[in-house]
């Protein structure tokens, strides 16, 4: 089956999206539109990646038969507006984090994709790299034993950019840093948390600067999660069993490393580590590994070749939680937006 892909918006991560795309068989993926608010931007995107069709606006990107699927790499705010659109036109589609300001809208977002039976996912590329699914089959193994802690952080001095600053377009370091170890917590326990608790500082402009939340899972496990758009944090996540642990190191987001310690005795220790580079490309990218983008994309196209609606490995209930929990970290921080009066 070979994939024919539509982009929605001509940004960095559609840029790199497009290149990792390009390190997979050509039979299997493609690239048939992209789409932008104005034609050129568009065009340009498209002379740049060699794609065939480049709309100025997104309703023809929408109604080109061409497409399969859709992957959305737009601001924050217009995640719903853009995912109503081409679900309701009955393209599958592929949506960049965090699926919705909150989870009213994500719960909007999954209703439409099941009442018109189209595929439709959270882009959560980080559980697609290789270490990632390594890390699964360690816990799967019971090798570190029960998990108890884990701590994860995600933190840039990235305050003054734009998409960051601005409240309008769902800013903050919550949303577009947040979900990253929040998605990571609930696949490493498996199950949404019992409470939530966020304390935190806000920017001039009433996004959330600097955070910590705490998690409390089941069978006495904690996470504690920290975020910052002011200062850079070790940017890694540690998990903690009682039989060891499992260290993935900066970037934790988009790993090719593990450290993994486990007892072999009541005091010895054994420490491997586990290495997963990268594929190259021709183009370049604008971000670190991105080529990992690839292994989320051919996920998908695993999933559509099996008719499934939703990817087992990022499913739309955890999308759901994630929404929860980051809606409740705003909410404890003070930072609302006009979307969580509707």
């Amino acid at each position: 089956m070979r994939l024919r892909w539509g982009i929605c918006t001509a940004g960095h991560i559609s840029n790199d999206f497009v290149v990792a795309l390009s390190t997979l068989p050509s039979e299997d993926h493609t690239v048939a539109a992209v789409a932008a608010r104005s034609e050129e931007k568009a065009k340009h995107f498209a002379d740049k990646h060699k794609i065939p069709v480049a709309y100025g606006g997104y309703e023809a990107l929408a109604a080109d038969g061409s497409v399969d699927i859709v992957y959305i790499g737009a601001l924050n705010h217009v995640h719903l507006p853009l995912c109503k659109l081409f679900l309701g036109k009955g393209k599958n589609v592929l949506c960049e984090k965090p699926l919705g300001l909150n989870r009213r809208e994500v719960q909007e977002m999954i209703d439409l994709a099941k009442e018109k039976n189209v595929f439709f996912m959270e882009g959560w590329w980080s559980r697609f790299f290789p270490a990632t699914v390594k890390l699964r089959e360690i816990l799967a193994a019971g090798l570190i034993g029960d998990v108890k802690v884990f701590n994860a952080s995600f933190g840039l001095p990235i305050s003054s950019v734009e998409r960051i600053a601005n409240k309008d377009v769902g800013g903050g370091g919550l949303l577009d840093l947040g979900i990253y170890p929040v998605q990571e917590a609930l696949m490493v326990f498996g199950e949404a948390p019992l409470s939530c608790k966020t304390t935190g500082t806000l920017t001039d402009s009433g996004v959330d600067e600097t955070t910590a939340t705490t998690l409390l899972f089941p069978n006495k496990a904690v996470a504690t999660l920290s975020t910052s758009t002011v200062v850079k944090l070790p940017n890694e996540a540690e998990i903690r069993g009682t039989k060891g642990q499992i260290k993935v190191p900066c970037p934790f987001w988009c790993p090719t490393k593990l450290e993994v310690t486990t007892s072999i005795g009541e005091a010895d220790l054994k420490t491997e580590l586990y290495e997963f580079p990268l594929p190259k490309a021709d183009n370049s990218f604008l971000h670190v590994n991105s080529a990992g983008f690839r292994y989320e994309a051919e996920c998908v196209r695993q999933c559509l070749m099996k008719g499934l609606k939703e990817c087992p490995t990022a499913c739309l209930e955890e999308s759901l939680q994630a929404a929860e929990i980051l809606g409740s970290a705003r909410r404890d921080v003070g930072y609302k937006i006009p979307a969580d009066d509707l």
